[in-house]
């Protein structure tokens, strides 16, 4: 059994900007691109994978590109201590969500869906509150266009890769 996920990557330049915080307050800087998780970790065999492959590509074109607005910081406090970037949650981008949440692709999410790309976590209380509030008054308003979204697997040191890429639309 191999584990796998589903995420969009953002431009390089809005990774960019998320790299400047996760290299210091991110201990999964090094595991993963910054990016907006749209199906949480499963685990597959190789068959199983290959139709859920095939399944995927439906939906991606079934999908249209859409834009992507990350618009502010914010936090899962008192959840936890994690700091992300909020995204704004299109109806493209909820459909996507929903699309990869039925039954032949295991069923619905554990918890509702935040967009968002995470820039902070694994922070003490007091690391909290002194990164969230520098990082506030940094502001953020960011607007691009996601045509593609990516199946990715986990390899043996914790650290993923893309395993197989779908575009967003129909292919005329």
């Amino acid at each position: 059994m191999t584990k796998f996920g589903i995420a969009i990557f953002p431009s390089k330049k809005l990774q960019d900007l998320a790299n400047s915080y996760r290299k210091r307050y991110d201990p999964h800087y090094s595991l993963i691109p910054p990016h907006i998780t749209v199906k949480n970790a499963f685990e597959a065999t190789d068959e199983e994978i290959a139709a859920i492959s095939s399944k995927l590509k439906q939906v991606g074109e079934k999908t249209k590109p859409f834009t992507l607005r990350a618009y502010k910081i914010s936090s899962f406090q008192p959840v936890n201590n994690v700091i992300y970037m909020k995204v704004d949650t299109t109806p493209e981008l909820l459909a996507l969500h929903e699309a990869l949440h039925t039954e032949d692709l295991g069923g619905a999410p554990e918890l509702s869906f935040v967009p968002h790309i995470t820039v902070a976590q694994k922070l003490s209380d007091d690391e909290h509150s002194d990164v969230y509030g520098s990082l506030r008054m940094a502001g953020i308003n960011f607007e691009e266009t996601v045509d593609r979204f990516h199946l990715l697997y986990q390899l043996e040191n914790g650290s993923w890769t893309v395993y197989e890429t779908f575009r967003l639309g129909s292919e005329k």
